[in-house]
């Protein structure tokens, strides 16, 4: 019975592929299963976890963010540009998410209350946000930035947990509840899955949309500020193509583009198969010229297999 209820488990399917891609890996190359390198994968999850949980939500309400990519890197030299002009580390990032924040505000509003598609608007922010972090910097890294900084993405909780990966459980575990166990969350999934049946039953549609767009920017800043730490500067040049990662682990994970289907879980074990793909090219010495076109074939055949699985659903309704 217990054997059958993990077969049922909806990403059952996705798990057992990421496992597969582990032991296939682990095989071909016993350095995958090293600790230097189960660390590394470890944080590199959080980073690609963090925005494919935005991207589910904003997915969710059958919309659309290819901006994740261009925030990381404003946030990027934003925080560094705060923390080497002299400002504290904790009020350097407290601004740093509020202007992402205000990003997420820029995109929900004009979506909701202008009706600018989300395609045309965050793609505008796609290439805005690049642009501002250059004018910002100059194209130069920012530098001088403090050692204690470094922690944020080198530091370990309790000697075991890297701090990124603890960053991904604390926003897991409360994205988790907000999806499956507030009024909010029962609303958003309402909203992606009929918008117009949605707005007749009483949901305040557009708040619920904002509010996704809100959060997907807020967890693009938090990986601007990751990779900063990590680097030791704000570099300009960061971020590039992560919105289709974020993309991809949420469809890889099982969200549809439709709107109304998808988990937390599912894009985290995205996130951790793209992650595994990634690490296994670079384990194998594939050339980095191939990385990106394998990327766009995984986003290619995780769109097909949703379209496909919406077109079954389509006929036997």
């Amino acid at each position: 019975m217990n054997l059958r209820k993990i077969f049922k488990f909806r990403e059952a399917g996705i798990l057992f592929a990421l496992l597969f891609i582990w032991v296939v890996t682990a095989i071909l190359n016993p350095r995958f299963l090293s600790s230097y390198n189960l660390q590394l994968l470890s944080r590199q999850i959080a980073v690609f976890g963090l925005i494919a949980i935005g991207e589910t939500f904003v997915i969710l309400t059958e919309g659309i963010d290819l901006s994740p990519g261009s925030v990381i890197v404003l946030t990027s030299v934003l925080v560094a540009s705060f923390i080497s002009s002299g400002m504290g580390v904790p009020c350097a990032i407290f601004l740093t998410l509020l202007v992402a924040v205000v990003i997420g505000l820029w995109h929900g509003i004009l979506i909701t209350k202008l009706k600018v598609p989300p395609f045309i608007i965050t793609l505008g922010t796609f290439a805005m946000g690049r642009g501002l972090a250059t004018v910002i910097t100059k194209g130069q890294p920012v530098l001088n930035l403090p050692d204690s900084f470094s922690f944020i993405w080198h530091g370990m909780f309790f000697k075991f947990l890297p701090f990124p990966v603890l960053i991904l459980i604390i926003v897991s575990g409360f994205s988790i509840f907000l999806l499956s166990r507030t009024i909010y969350g029962r609303h958003i999934y309402a909203v992606g899955g009929n918008i117009t049946a949605a707005r007749l039953s009483g949901i305040n549609v557009d708040s619920t949309r904002i509010l996704t767009y809100v959060l997907s920017a807020v967890m693009a800043g938090i990986v601007g500020i990751l990779i900063t730490s990590r680097l030791g500067q704000g570099n300009p040049n960061v971020g590039v193509t992560y919105e289709m990662y974020a993309i991809a682990a949420a469809v890889i994970g099982g969200t549809s583009l439709f709107g109304g289907i998808g988990t937390i879980i599912g894009a985290l074990i995205g996130a951790g198969i793209l992650t595994a793909v990634w690490n296994s090219l670079v384990l194998l010495q594939v050339s980095s010229y191939w990385h990106q076109v394998i990327l766009g074939m995984i986003i290619v055949v995780a769109v097909t297999v949703d379209v496909l699985r919406e077109k079954t659903k389509g006929k036997g309704g």
